[in-house]
């Protein structure tokens, strides 16, 4: 049983890292979508799911590495607060565009000359 706690306690820290290491690589992700993606609806989509799902893996990773329960508490408040703030403010952030007449681009986007190719 002593050497199943060690193990935990030894694994822990990489565990941590790691799951920081890919929250920051959905983070990026998320910012590459926002740079290539052609308007404003589809950028905020790409915002808002990589910014849930990268802060909640990064979160998760911080509450491994973290030193004590107090620490995680605190990093589940925060992880909470973004957890229902972020799809809310991005909702809004869609209905405004929206009500201000802002229309999705639909359809093939590219140039004329390549209509035959899909």
């Amino acid at each position: 049983m002593n050497e199943i706690v060690t193990f935990l306690m030894d694994i822990k820290p990489v565990l941590g890292g790691a799951l920081c290491l890919i929250g920051a690589v959905l983070a990026i992700i998320g910012t590459i979508g926002v740079l290539r993606f052609p308007d404003f609806y589809t950028r905020l989509h790409a915002s808002s799911i990589t910014d849930t799902a990268a802060v909640t893996v990064a979160i998760v990773g911080m509450m491994l590495l973290a030193p004590s329960w107090l620490v995680a508490f605190k990093l589940v408040a925060v992880w909470l607060f973004l957890f229902l703030t972020g799809p809310t403010a991005a909702h809004a952030l869609a209905n405004a565009a929206h009500t201000a007449g802002l229309e999705p681009l639909i359809g093939r986007q590219g140039s004329d000359d390549d209509e035959g190719d899909f």
